[in-house]
């Protein structure tokens, strides 16, 4: 909830301290921004932003993955990565994985997403988490130095960021896609297929001021029903280029039974103090 984590927010206009008031959150500037009665705030600071947010659909699809099997060794993995007592996610989407990390760490967290519907599943994950609609490509509205631990699964790497609002030692947790993640829906369903040149620019953006502590490969082969294959479709970038319904006609068309390839690496970077 937001009134756990309000401290660690700044405002995106000034960067100024928040403090939270009835259904509001304002700095000693005079900006103000209501709370969502869903449990969200959006600290968006105007300037656009770089990427489509997700719909209301690719959240229901994602949640309905993370909760079958076949994510299940994703979000131990990385909530067992996290250490501290602060986490923040950046693009948290559903909330999954950031609920874990503080849960395992017994302690609080805040999760950023530019969709205002991951936003209201987010503050619905857990009561030590707040929920703020944000630009990952932007400054953030954390204050500096208060985070632990900062995720980033699947998401944009705003590593600069991540620098300023990590504690000297803070560590970012990187979960992202192999050259076989779901590989099956790319050649069944056409789904986007992995960038094979995504590992390399991992690497770049991190060199700079952070060192990489693990390094792990999780990778799984799990049987999937049509309802479910769809929804691993449509939770990620191919809904923007399809409906749900030509999708699903795919998929009847598909022999049974499926299966997915689940096809990740886990990453564990610690900023150099």
């Amino acid at each position: 909830m937001l009134p756990a984590v309000t401290d660690l927010l700044r405002c995106p206009h000034c960067a100024a301290a928040l403090h939270h008031s009835d259904r509001t959150l304002r700095c000693d500037s005079g900006h103000v921004f209501d709370v969502a009665r869903q449990g969200y705030v959006s600290l968006l600071s105007g300037g656009g932003t770089a990427y489509a947010a997700d719909t209301a659909d690719m959240i229901s699809s994602r949640t309905r993955v993370l909760e079958a099997s076949a994510y299940a060794p994703l979000i131990e993995a990385v909530a067992s990565a996290a250490a501290g007592d602060v986490v923040v996610d950046v693009g948290a989407g559903t909330g999954h994985y950031l609920a874990a990390a503080v849960t395992a760490v017994d302690g609080r967290g805040v999760g950023l997403d530019l969709s205002k519907f991951a936003a209201r599943s987010i503050a619905r994950c857990h009561p030590a988490v707040g929920a703020v609609v944000a630009d990952a490509w932007q400054d953030l509205p954390i204050a500096g130095g208060v985070a632990d631990t900062v995720l980033s699964v699947f998401a944009p790497r705003n590593t600069a960021e991540f620098a300023r609002v990590l504690r000297p030692g803070g560590r970012v947790v990187v979960l992202g896609p192999g050259p076989d993640h779901l590989a099956e829906m790319v050649d069944g369903l056409g789904m986007i297929g992995q960038d094979k040149d995504k590992a390399a620019r991992l690497e770049a953006q991190f060199a700079d001021g952070f060192e990489l502590i693990d390094h792990r490969d999780i990778r799984a082969v799990t049987a999937v029903d049509r309802d479910l294959a769809v929804d691993v479709v449509m939770m990620g970038p191919a809904a923007f280029h399809s409906r749900r319904a030509e999708i699903a006609a795919r998929a009847q068309e598909l022999d049974e039974p499926l299966s997915i390839t689940v096809d990740t690496t886990l990453r564990i970077y610690r900023l150099a103090c």
